[in-house]
């Protein structure tokens, strides 16, 4: 049972660093292209030239090494919090509330509550101070 949390964060960081990696030199099949003037399609125009995504992307990165090194998996989940948060966010609101159930979103999602929920004594020293 001590080597679930170490597990769950090899895993995680590891789909962070590939989707990260994936971004800067493509080696996934890339996803269906949102239909034109739909929700989606108008988020990706106005991010996709702005050099936004490459830096999320780049933090991703980060976020995925550190979160795999288990002394610097706190740090690795707070980077990475922001972006688990604004990938819900994306597919409740944007790509429609079914987007949610796929599997990669639960997967990131459920890994990356699992490992806060194991940190949670560190976290609510932030919140306490």
């Amino acid at each position: 049972m001590k080597h679930i949390p170490n597990i769950a964060a090899v895993l995680l960081g590891l789909a962070f660093v590939i989707f990260g990696i994936n971004f800067f030199a493509p080696l996934l099949p890339p996803f269906p292209a949102p239909e034109p003037g739909s929700p989606p399609a108008l988020f990706w125009g106005a991010v996709g030239g702005s050099g936004f995504m490459a830096f999320v992307k780049c933090l991703e990165i980060l976020g995925g090494i550190l979160v795999a090194i288990p002394k610097t998996r706190n740090i690795g989940l707070l980077v990475l919090g922001p972006i688990v948060v604004n990938i819900l966010a994306y597919n409740i609101f944007i790509a429609g509330g079914n987007a949610i159930f796929q599997p990669p979103v639960i997967v990131i999602s459920a890994l990356s509550a699992y490992l806060l929920w194991h940190s949670r004594e560190k976290f609510t020293a932030l919140i306490n101070n």
